[in-house]
């Protein structure tokens, strides 16, 4: 594996000689422009955000401090419970010449009256910043989410009532954008962090399974246009990416690549693209601790005792050329459909997106996905790919973000399947997601649907025998909120999602819910009356579960 790694590296240091450019998922300036190319999985659940506008100087910070009263009761002979919630957070955003920041952070403490309460306190939220160091030139991101799931395929509907698992990610880095003459040169690093506290008391608890994860990633490209005088665009580019997880298995991922794309404009909004590459993929795990007999030793946690001195166990190695061929078209300044179809990670594969700006408000974005993945990778990937002008949503009754993090102008990123499945494990991700969203006058709203199917990649030991090698997720998110005066808003959301894996024993899991919010401000809209409503529903063959929560609260915003 080292060897050729290193191998790679020198083809990349050939290529990329005095130059470098950030290859992942960046749209082609035009038809006739330098070739689409790099690791085309990007992020499962995200899609497309339309162009920003230039921001302005302006910003909004609104610090707050927060008391509610909440009352959960299982409407299927289960615990009521009350309890009295403390929360302190802040929302806002700024735009300025340099810098650009959203957040909605905020941190609760419950205190229970009646009822065992098994989640007495929570952070959730999202913050990211993006700075231009160097206008046109050199740029830094930063970017952080805590949430948490309610496991077992119910990625979303966490209650009170549910012991959660809390999943807490962060990412940084520099791009690197620039010219050499018509050469355009692009380069990205990224560092990622991912942190899973499980809370629930079950067999095979993430906490020791996966824990943590870091994760390292840097994509490169040189690359011209058309413009250049050429009768086509091209692109050379590579990248290299490394997961090391925590947990008795010790995951460890290591990907790189190299590869060229070329673009030929068929008419000014046609054009044909292919590309072709080498790519070198590998995962191992740790081994375990075995008796006389050879059989794998189980600690008294009922998990196997792992062996981190032994040789590491091989879970999954592709050294490969990639192939591809499709077109890119653009009718016109708003919409962009690209498709593609090749060979890599030793089959066919499919891969495409589409971005529609119906108008200034609203857009439609889809992708269709075919990647080899890991948890860590995919969560710090689909973070960074949150909208700049995104509507972050905190549920009031599950403390929760919702299904989908939808953009006011468009665009956003669908969390329900990289949620529902933490897995230690290295994967293939299949599948594909839709997502439309906008605002209009006194109305902002988005809906998002989505499809993943996740083949993992196990050691043929007998120890992983209790694990799913697939699972399969269905999603479907909205939201819709209106102004309905000055001081007072209404929001309504609801999602469903349906899980399945091949597990010995597993049930399909079925997920829904709904939750609608009201609030009114007093006292120059400082003081902030809070309602709302919910009701969840969660299904696995097994246990039928139907909560309903309601909330009444006061908000004071400085």
């Amino acid at each position: 594996m080292t060897r050729r790694f290193s191998r790679l590296a020198a083809l990349l240091g050939l290529a990329l000689a005095g130059a470098s450019a950030h290859a992942q998922d960046a749209p082609s300036p035009g038809v006739t422009g330098a070739a689409t190319q790099g690791d085309t999985g990007g992020a499962p659940g995200a899609v497309a955000e339309p162009a920003p506008a230039a921001p302005h100087s302006r910003g909004e910070i609104h610090p707050y401090l927060e008391v509610a009263q909440t009352l959960t009761a299982d409407l299927n002979g289960g615990d009521t419970l009350t309890y009295t919630s403390f929360a302190v957070g802040v929302d806002g955003h700024v735009e300025a010449h340099r810098i650009a920041a959203q957040f909605g952070v905020r941190y609760q403490q419950n205190v229970e009256w009646s009822g065992d309460l098994p989640n007495n306190s929570m952070l959730s939220g999202v913050a990211q910043a993006h700075l231009d160091v160097a206008p046109n030139l050199l740029s830094f991101d930063v970017g952080a989410m805590a949430t948490h799931t309610a496991g077992e395929g119910r990625a979303l509907g966490a209650t009170t009532q549910d012991a959660a698992v809390n999943v807490y990610s962060f990412y940084a880095g520099p791009t690197l954008s620039t010219y050499a003459g018509p050469v355009a040169i692009n380069a990205s690093y990224r560092f990622g962090y991912v942190k899973v506290d499980d809370d629930r008391n079950l067999p095979n608890n993430l906490d020791e399974v996966f824990d943590d994860s870091t994760v390292h990633s840097f994509t490169a490209s040189i690359g011209m246009g058309t413009n250049a005088g050429l009768p086509f665009g091209w692109t050379i580019g590579g990248g290299y990416g490394r997961e090391d997880s925590g947990g008795i298995f010790g995951n460890r991922f290591e990907g790189a690549y190299i590869r060229g794309d070329v673009v030929f404009p068929v008419s000014p909004t046609f054009a044909l693209t292919a590309g072709i590459g080498y790519e070198d993929l590998e995962s191992s795990q740790y081994d375990f601790v075995r008796d006389a007999s050879g059989n794998v030793v189980i600690g008294a946690n009922g998990l196997p005792v792992p062996n981190p001195n032994a040789p590491r166990l091989l879970t999954y190695q592709m050294d490969d050329v990639m192939y591809d061929a499709g077109f890119i078209w653009r009718p016109g300044p708003r919409t962009e459909l690209q498709a593609r179809a090749g060979h890599r990670y030793g089959g066919t594969t499919f891969t495409g997106s589409l971005s529609h700006q119906l108008n200034s408000h609203e857009a439609i974005n889809a992708v269709v996905f075919d990647t080899v993945e890991t948890f860590g990778r995919q969560v710090s990937t689909n973070i960074s790919a949150l909208p700049s002008n995104a509507n972050i949503n905190i549920d009031p009754l599950t403390g929760s973000l919702s299904g989908c993090v939808f953009g006011a102008n468009g665009g956003g990123t669908c969390l329900t399947d990289t949620l529902q499945s933490i897995s230690p494990s290295t994967f293939r991700a299949r599948g594909g997601n839709i997502i439309f969203a906008g605002s209009r006058g006194l109305w902002n709203y988005g809906m998002g649907a989505g499809y993943t199917h996740h083949r993992y990649f196990l050691p043929t030991s007998p120890v992983n025998v209790a694990f799913a090698s697939e699972d399969e997720t269905y999603g479907v998110s909205a939201s819709i909120g209106r102004q309905l005066t000055r001081v007072s808003n209404v929001n309504v959301s609801a999602y469903a999602s349906w899980y399945d894996r091949d597990a010995a024993a597993f049930q399909e899991v079925t997920t829904v819910g709904t939750t609608i919010s009201y609030d009114h401000r007093f006292m120059l809209d400082r003081l902030q009356l809070l309602a709302a409503l919910g009701l969840y529903n969660s299904n696995n063959g097994i246990d039928d579960t139907a909560v309903f929560s309601a909330l009444v609260g006061l908000r004071y915003t400085f």
